[in-house]
């Protein structure tokens, strides 16, 4: 017996009209040049015996068969990230910060130790301090650069965790030096790379084995929507993807949409953040005012030949450290300013500043002696403005 199905009866009442029109709409011509947005949650099929093929094959192949497991928009975005990464595949989560939890929930376990750079996000260290420590997971930090690792690492180390270049001042580490430790010992290596964006940093080329990225900063590129990624070496993928399937995550067909549309620009505008920030960096550097500027980019950075060597650019972020003074008077020059936004977040198109805390989240180094850091998202705009934005909001604080 054929198991084609039959054609609907045709419904002449109008509530059934509603429910069962314009479900499969047919049209001629082209195609579209994004993916469409598909929102659902329930899948349809032709019959049991397809629906039960999809569900037997959905724990290791990609499979349409419910929304909470992703969706044909979302499906699209992950190609585009794992390209961007040259990982073999990656998932969506809701917000960078789910995306970090997941990977931690699924490569550790109770009784496990596990190595976290000490220039991390600094959400983590709260998900460290309310979750992983009592959850059993024994948590050691180690130094921005990565060289004190060797000596960290234990035959319980599961796991090394690396962001790098680090948030706030940059810090660039030895990743494939890192990952050669890491993987001596048994140990896999996990990195934020939210400030490479995929595309002027490549952990996962590096020897790391998971790749972290926030999609709310570059990929998404409008500050207008939350989302996180995780790429993974094959070997680790089906771990990731299990664990995050027993949790129920999925994004938003819409909120995948504008991350996607987001991708498409990403080159194009982080060339213009690089350039803008660059000019920016180098002026800042020429300022009385300013004892530090803190980029990768600049010859006089620390971490500069290992972001030559491994780096294809930089992005939009500055941070700088005032000569003298002190917090209250930093908080007074981010006042000042007129085209700088004064927010946590950055990677959108629009310029911001903040004070930023570094020796409130820093415990292997000692920042205390430290004069207040401002840190700087460089926008879109034009270079000249921010310039002389900055001049004035300078000028504002002498009087």
């Amino acid at each position: 017996m054929s198991s084609q199905k039959t054609e609907p009866r045709l419904a002449t009442r109008v509530a059934t009209r509603l429910v069962k029109g314009g479900t499969s709409p047919a049209f001629e011509g082209g195609r579209a040049v994004n993916p469409p947005v598909v929102r659902a949650s329930t899948v349809l099929f032709e019959s049991m015996d397809e629906m039960n093929d999809a569900r037997r094959r959905r724990g290791t192949e990609r499979m349409f068969t419910y929304g909470a497991r992703g969706n044909p928009t979302g499906f699209a975005l992950e190609d585009v990230v794992a390209q961007l990464e040259g990982g073999y595949r990656t998932r969506l989560f809701p917000t960078g910060l789910a995306a970090i939890s997941m990977v931690f929930l699924a490569f550790a376990r109770p009784g496990d130790h596990v190595l976290i750079a000490d220039c991390v996000y600094q959400p983590l260290r709260h998900f460290v301090d309310t979750f992983l420590r009592p959850w059993g997971v024994e948590v050691t930090y180690f130094c921005a650069d990565g060289s004190d690792v060797a000596q960290q690492i234990k035959p319980t180390t599961k796991l090394v965790y690396v962001e790098c270049p680090g948030s706030l001042v940059y810090e660039m580490c030895d990743l494939p030096a890192l990952a050669e430790i890491a993987h001596r010992h048994g140990a896999l290596v996990i990195a934020d790379n939210t400030w490479g964006s995929g595309l002027q940093y490549r952990p996962l080329t590096l020897g790391a084995d998971v790749s972290i990225m926030a999609a709310t900063k570059y990929l998404s590129g409008h500050s207008d929507v939350m989302m996180g990624t995780v790429t993974t070496t094959q070997a680790c993928w089906q771990t990731l993807a299990t664990m995050s399937d027993a949790q129920g995550v999925a994004v938003s067909p819409d909120d995948a949409y504008l991350v996607l549309r987001g991708t498409r620009t990403l080159a194009a505008r982080l060339a213009m953040h690089e350039r803008n920030a660059l000019e920016i960096a180098r002026w800042l550097v020429a300022r009385p005012e300013v004892a530090r500027v803190f980029c990768p980019a600049l010859p006089e950075d620390r971490g500069h030949a290992l972001w030559k060597r491994d780096c294809s650019g930089t992005n939009g972020l500055v941070s700088f450290e005032f000569a003298q003074a002190d917090a209250q008077t930093a908080g007074r020059f981010v006042d000042a300013l007129t085209l700088f936004g004064i927010g946590a977040s950055w990677g959108g198109f629009e310029s911001l500043a903040t004070v930023s805390n570094v020796a409130g989240t820093r415990t292997c180094t000692d920042w205390s002696r430290t004069g207040p850091i401002v840190r700087l998202h460089i926008g879109l705009e034009d270079p000249q403005d921010l310039i002389d934005d900055l001049a004035q909001a300078f000028a504002r604080i002498q009087t």
